[in-house]
């Protein structure tokens, strides 16, 4: 089942993810010391991925589990941006990345063990 996540929800994701299960008040600290959310805006978030089936609500203590792992998101996500900006086509977004001058020779290495891993 693929899950879409707004980018605010994916801020809820990357809390739980980075640090497993957790409070919903703790996700709701760490949202407002980093971006300013407001109690009632990060709760509203929690409820739309626990809607969308992202998060499970576990009791006591409404703590937060990720039912969606990051790798899964990240796919998605990739994929849309694929769709949407390179036209489906990945060898673009490729060839985009690539066109960028600065970067670095460990980027460039990485980049080749990828492709080399895929040939294997």
């Amino acid at each position: 089942m693929e899950i879409m996540l707004h980018d605010a929800e994916l801020k809820v994701m990357d809390v739980i993810w980075s640090e497993g299960t957790v409070s919903a008040k703790h996700i709701y600290e760490t949202l407002k010391e980093r971006f300013g959310y407001s109690r009632s805006a990060t709760y509203t978030l929690i409820k739309r991925c626990i809607d969308k089936g992202a998060i499970e609500r576990v009791e006591p203590g409404f703590l937060c589990e990720a039912l969606v792992k990051k790798e899964q998101a990240q796919e998605l996500e990739t994929r849309e941006l694929i769709n949407k900006l390179y036209d489906g086509s990945a060898d673009k977004l490729v060839a985009s990345i690539l066109g960028k001058r600065d970067l670095s020779h460990e980027e460039i290495e990485r980049l080749r063990k990828i492709v080399k891993d895929w040939e294997d």
